[in-house]
């Protein structure tokens, strides 16, 4: 049996969240904070315990739906999957509080590898592999009732790169094409620095404006990322770089980092200049940075759903495939489900309010 306690302190929270297995960047105490202030979610830190020892935590948030709730627990809960006992007791927990405060739904997504490699590839060098723990979480998951969400919050496959290597053996691992960029940029004149200050934060903003036009995505106000970047940067949990070609920006890249990993957050870039490739050299001195404070994943932060060059994120992909990670896929996003015909109904109408919103803003843009 274990006990729930809530923990109130930034500090206590956040150390005792970096020593669990699972732990993210998404159940840190600052980005539940963040969420807060920027889109009303209410944040509650629980971590469980077996006696005195800690051994799983869930930042868990909730926003009011009208007379209902919606929770969600970003990237977690943290904890070791392949103790059944103790998935057990958080999972028990969890819907219980989901039931007595009737929620509409309770989503989690927890950082649990499903498998690795390309489910049907054909590289020998990269084959596919089941991991048997994600794949028995996922099994737990379905015989309690929970679903697999349509709303898949964050990215649910990525690509990984082991940092415990050499930086040697990491080129090595590139594409000839990737080594090539590299060493393109630096030839033609772009330097790479890190980014800090406001000046630097709407440079940032602007080149992801850009982006955004350029790809087709819809980005946040100003207000937003000057928020989430300065406040991770400040709290020590992400670093801003600025890749330069005669003192003009030409892109930008903001890694976020906490416990083992350093992820790839945002990544933006300009129209000109472009054959300079200054995304190539910008990357690879994130890369550097993460290998030299001693992260030993390094998380390119996003891969397609189904690997198709139909899939929008396929040219993304392509880009961060060859920098010679291994691609990883989780279990995603499950949702538990208190009661099923107000869950139903929320399936058929939100896409469309999310769509009307998306229409709306399109034309504010």
């Amino acid at each position: 049996m274990l006990t729930v306690r809530a923990i109130t302190a930034r500090d206590k929270w956040n150390a005792t969240l970096e020593r669990l297995p699972a732990a993210h960047v998404l159940q840190t105490w600052e980005w539940g904070a963040f969420k807060q202030v920027e889109t009303g979610w209410t944040p509650e830190r629980l971590l469980f315990l077996d006696g005195e020892q800690p051994v799983g935590a869930a930042s868990l948030l909730t926003r009011r739906a009208g007379p209902l709730r919606v929770m969600y627990v970003p990237k977690g809960p943290a904890l070791d999957y392949a103790n059944s006992a103790h998935v057990a007791a958080v999972l028990d927990h969890l819907q219980t509080l989901a039931r007595q405060r009737r929620a509409l739904w309770l989503k989690i997504d927890p950082d649990v590898i499903a498998g690795t490699g390309i489910p049907g590839g054909s590289d020998p060098a990269r084959p596919p592999h089941d991991d048997p723990t994600g794949q028995q979480v996922i099994a737990t998951l379905r015989a309690r009732g929970w679903r697999f969400s349509a709303s898949q919050v964050q990215f649910r496959n990525t690509v990984t790169l082991d940092l415990t290597q050499s930086e040697d053996d990491l080129l090595a691992d590139m594409s000839q094409g990737t080594r090539r960029k590299i060493r393109q940029a630096t030839k033609h004149g772009v330097s790479v620095r890190p980014a800090s200050g406001e000046a630097d934060l709407t440079t940032l903003y602007r080149l992801y404006q850009i982006t955004g036009a350029r790809q087709g995505f819809l980005i946040r106000p100003l207000d937003y990322y000057r928020e989430a970047w300065a406040r991770f940067i400040e709290a020590g949990r992400a670093q801003a770089f600025l890749a330069e070609w005669e003192g003009t920006p030409l892109a930008g890249l903001v890694l976020f980092h906490f416990g083992p990993k350093a992820w790839y957050f945002y990544g933006m870039s300009s129209n000109e200049e472009r054959q300079r490739m200054p995304t190539y050299l910008l990357q690879w001195e994130a890369i550097r940075w993460a290998k030299a404070r001693g992260y030993p994943t390094y998380d390119f932060w996003g891969a397609p759903d189904t690997f198709s060059e139909d899939d929008p994120m396929w040219g993304v992909y392509r880009f961060k495939d060859g920098f010679g990670g291994t691609v990883v896929r989780h279990i995603g996003a499950w949702d538990y489900v208190p009661n099923a015909a107000l869950y139903a109904l929320y399936e058929r109408v939100m896409p469309r309010v999310l769509s009307a919103m998306k229409r709306l803003a399109r034309r504010g843009t």
